[in-house]
């Protein structure tokens, strides 16, 4: 009840602020995917990882609260080196408004197994080593509410730097799609993905347009009834013949289903 009660004031004290970006994304059409405005997902990261001198882009995230990332488990690997790049817009060119901050401490669910992606729970908080600076260009995307389920249809937009399709290049600037959300009676049907969709996961997308290699632990981008940007998933997996198959949505992990944890984690550390 305590944790419940202190969760609620920390939530309490950028809720005002939480997903309201500055500069409002585009999302006037159905697209293939484009290029975002600059800066309209101020709380979209790059996670970067250290090879021999250099750093590269490996997977997405969600800046959740002041000093906390939300990514996916399958991200981090044990002994690799990572730093996190908020403010990050287009990869060829220093835009001035990146922030590069170290990570302190890396929390991946206790339950996330890499040789049993199915099973769920890919998840892990970033705790970084000091807080960014909030502007236009980085903002907080706000956490829903525990249990909470989107209806069929429900549009959302997924944001990274992935593959623009299947061994595709990796753009330079950040990309948005439309992903309408399949409800899990849906998406565990037979001939969708089946038993290897948990009720923990969220679907969306399913035909054109998925997420793709280098999009793993970005948000699924949802809208609530009071305006506000919320990180309803965490992009886990695709089809592993190729990113764009007709019955087989982009898979996030359900962010509502782990508030629970979410809330213990950022209490704990």
């Amino acid at each position: 009840m305590l944790k419940t009660l202190v969760l609620m004031l920390l939530q309490a004290a950028y809720v005002f602020s939480c997903g309201t970006p500055a500069v409002q994304p585009n999302t006037g059409r159905v697209v293939n995917g484009e290029d975002a405005h600059p800066h309209s997902w101020p709380w979209q990261i790059s996670l970067q990882v250290k090879h021999g001198s250099r750093y590269h882009h490996t997977c997405g995230g969600t800046l959740v609260g002041p000093r906390w990332v939300l990514t996916a488990g399958h991200c981090i690997w044990p002994g690799d080196v990572y730093r996190v790049v908020l403010g990050e817009h287009d990869m060829s060119q220093q835009e001035g408004t990146e922030q590069i901050i170290d990570i302190l401490r890396i929390v991946v669910h206790p339950n996330w197994d890499i040789n049993h992606v199915s099973d769920g729970n890919d998840l892990a908080l970033l705790k970084l080593d000091k807080s960014p600076i909030m502007n236009d260009s980085v903002g907080i995307a706000c956490l829903p509410q525990a249990g909470e389920i989107l209806a069929h249809g429900a549009p959302c937009y997924i944001t990274g730097w992935g593959n623009l399709y299947t061994h595709g290049p990796m753009p330079d600037k950040l990309q948005q799609a439309l992903l309408p959300v399949v409800e899990h009676s849906v998406c565990s049907r037979s001939d969708w993905w089946g038993i290897n969709v948990k009720s923990t996961m969220i679907c969306a997308g399913g035909d054109i347009v998925s997420g793709c290699n280098g999009d793993s632990g970005g948000p699924l981008n949802c809208v609530g009834q009071d305006g506000r940007w919320y990180v309803q998933g965490v992009t886990s997996f695709v089809s592993s013949r190729v990113c764009n198959e007709v019955k087989k949505p982009t898979v996030f992990t359900r962010t509502s289903a782990f508030t629970e944890w979410l809330s213990e984690v950022m209490l704990k550390y």
